[in-house]
């Protein structure tokens, strides 16, 4: 291990330890959740938090009573800590405002050990969740998914369709892609019942009358790439972020 690399692990390791002293209640999720569900290790600077809205305030002070500056970056869903080059991230929306965190990832989060201290990880399924939704030009999630999916053998798959059932396109097209990479496995991994499921949804689409509204839902994914459509191409966004 680098000095460098030592310096982040103890970073790791105070931080959660004040997190848990701060008595808020959280998730650990970020790329350590990824190695936990798939064994795929990145080296990073940073913690990824999750938590209630309620909780973040009660770290927030925590954190600044004990020297740490802290910034309320976005109100509708990001907060962070940080000790020099290295910060946590505190989720407790997403940027889209759809995966708001409340008591029911709580209720499936997965115990685990990280620094020799013990933590609770945001659910595979959550993890999913979030990580469909970020499909940016600079940043594209859906190999993540595709990991998680194929490594990670006690993912709930009524509970993905729940969580992702308003957008399930989305989904869909998470799983054309997987079964396109990975064509000796999908079969033994995605169930049929849900494929059969959405593909008939998406059948149904052409027996629907049209939309009147003319509406992008490209910010949903992607909060830059689709502004062109908003601002110069008469769509209407649907998300409730200002594009």
């Amino acid at each position: 291990m680098t000095p460098e690399q030592r310096q982040a692990h103890a970073f790791y390791r105070e931080a959660l330890e004040c997190l848990t002293e701060s008595g808020a209640d959280f998730m650990l999720g970020g790329a350590f959740a990824l190695f936990h569900y798939t064994g795929i290790f990145r080296d990073t600077k940073d913690l990824d938090i999750f938590c209630k809205y309620t909780e973040y305030p009660k770290i927030l002070k925590y954190f600044a009573a004990k020297g740490y500056r802290t910034e309320l970056t976005d109100v509708r869903w990001l907060a962070k800590v940080f000790k020099g080059a290295y910060y946590i991230d505190i989720i407790f929306d997403t940027v889209n405002n759809i995966c708001r965190v409340d008591d029911t990832w709580y209720q499936y989060a997965v115990p685990a050990t990280f620094e020799g201290v013990p933590v609770k990880l945001i659910a595979p399924e959550e993890l999913i969740w979030c990580k469909v939704y970020v499909q940016n030009r600079e940043r594209f999630d859906g190999a993540d998914v595709n990991h998680v999916m194929l490594r990670w053998q006690g993912l709930d798959w009524q509970r993905v369709l729940f969580r992702l059932d308003q957008h399930w396109h989305l989904l869909l097209s998470q799983l054309l892609i997987f079964q396109f990479v990975y064509p000796a496995d999908y079969a033994d991994i995605i169930p049929r019942w849900l494929f059969d499921d959405l593909m008939r949804r998406a059948q149904e689409q052409y027996e629907l009358p049209r939309p009147l509204e003319r509406v992008c839902r490209g910010p949903v994914i992607d909060q830059t790439q689709y502004a062109v459509d908003i601002r110069e191409w008469d769509y209407k966004s649907c998300t409730i972020k200002t594009v």
